[in-house]
């Protein structure tokens, strides 16, 4: 992320890029808690860039212990050696704001229901507000700016922060349930083409929608995976298994940013009859993960990628490509192929470290490469899908 960051906004950025992909226990997409930092949607990928490099967990806890016993943050001493190592996705989490990430693997999050970005001039731009959700219901939309949050200016503050105070996070203490925010009212001073306003809210516990599904011209299905959320694997499954005849699938993961591995494979076992969908590395010990049996092996199937496609995401990506099982169309993804596992510190809060890295089918690593589509498409990559699923017999 950009180096021109302060400490703790850099902090936050690492904190929420992290929990994307996981192969143990609970970490997972940030998205899904709107706290993945994005810039105008698409996170550029560079294969110059080195891979992750690994931190010892038995430093990082001896930091930690070490600040206890000096009256000092645990957290914060954690946080600089694995800063420190290198580990562009090693984070630190004090105990609520694990909880917070692990429960949204439910799909679940406390807040208002909307995303925000940062604009080139500065300000807090609302990107996306979730149907049905306490911001939809009163009316904002995308393009809204976001002035305040109970009376305090935004313009300064880390959009990750922003996020943060709409989801009832206070800044400084920990160990809260996340339930306490529910029902808790907000502020939001917004501006709309001139016109300026407060709205009061009242944060709810909200479930994301990671699966949506959809006809598109010629009538082939459009699936669209938006996070690799608890459930996730199943909606897709089932999405395939009751397509009409004949049907292509557009499998567009275009922004998703990763999630659960387990989900991940599942989906990817929609269109494999069994296999293997990735081989990884554990401080040194080879796995593999392989496909569960029975999939719809005949179907045509085109996935749509970016540069937003992260982790679990581009390991979905890599494997349908590697098997031959479908063509890939848009631009190259992220490359974001690091195994995180968490490891508990001594006060209760979470290191997340690098401890591997995996490989596509065919041996390709995606840690800082990315998956390559077989066609290159950046401006209309979902008409060009559309195009090429109609040569392959998917569409009327």
């Amino acid at each position: 992320m950009s180096g021109s960051e302060s400490p703790q906004s850099a902090r936050g950025l690492r904190r929420g890029a992290a929990l994307t992909l996981v192969f143990a226990t609970v970490l997972a997409t940030a998205a899904a808690t709107n706290s993945l930092p994005r810039s105008g949607g698409e996170a550029p990928s560079d294969p110059a860039r080195p891979v992750s490099s690994t931190v010892d967990r038995d430093e990082v806890a001896r930091a930690a212990a070490d600040a206890m016993a000096n009256g000092t943050s645990a957290t914060e001493a954690a946080e600089e050696v694995v800063s420190r190592s290198g580990d562009r996705w090693g984070a630190v989490y004090d105990k609520r704001e694990y909880e917070e990430f692990r429960q949204s693997l439910d799909g679940t999050y406390t807040g208002v229901g909307l995303w925000a970005r940062r604009t080139a001039g500065g300000l807090v731009e609302v990107t996306r507000v979730q149907p049905g959700g306490p911001a939809g219901t009163a009316g904002i939309g995308a393009g809204d700016i976001i002035r305040e949050i109970d009376g305090r200016g935004v313009a300064k503050r880390p959009v990750t922060e922003v996020m943060a105070l709409l989801r009832g996070e206070r800044t400084g203490t920990s160990g809260a349930s996340r339930e306490s925010a529910v029902g808790t009212r907000v502020a939001l001073g917004l501006d709309r083409d001139g016109r300026r306003w407060t709205e009061q809210l009242r944060r709810a516990r909200l479930t994301t929608e990671s699966v949506t599904v959809d006809t598109i011209e010629g009538g082939a299905l459009r699936i669209k995976v938006g996070a690799f959320t608890k459930g996730t694997g199943e909606r897709v499954r089932d999405a395939v298994l009751e397509a009409p005849k004949g049907a292509g699938v557009l499998l567009d993961l275009r922004g998703n940013a990763g999630g659960l591995v387990s989900e991940a494979v599942l989906a990817t076992s929609a269109f494999l009859d069994g296999g293997l969908v990735a081989t990884y590395d554990i401080r040194g010990e080879q796995r593999a993960l392989y496909a569960e049996p029975g999939g719809d092996t005949e179907r045509p199937v085109v996935v749509v990628v970016d540069g937003g496609t992260m982790s679990a995401a581009e390991l979905v990506t890599g494997a349908l490509q590697d098997r031959g099982r479908s063509v890939t169309v848009g631009t190259r993804t992220f490359g974001k192929g690091s195994v995180q596992m968490p490891s508990k510190l001594p006060d209760g809060s979470v290191a997340e470290l690098t401890v591997g890295h995996y490989r596509t089918p065919a041996g390709h690593g995606v840690d800082g490469e990315g998956v390559t589509p077989d066609l290159q498409v950046g401006e209309g990559a979902q008409e060009r899908a559309r195009t090429v699923l109609s040569g392959l017999g998917g569409t009327e």
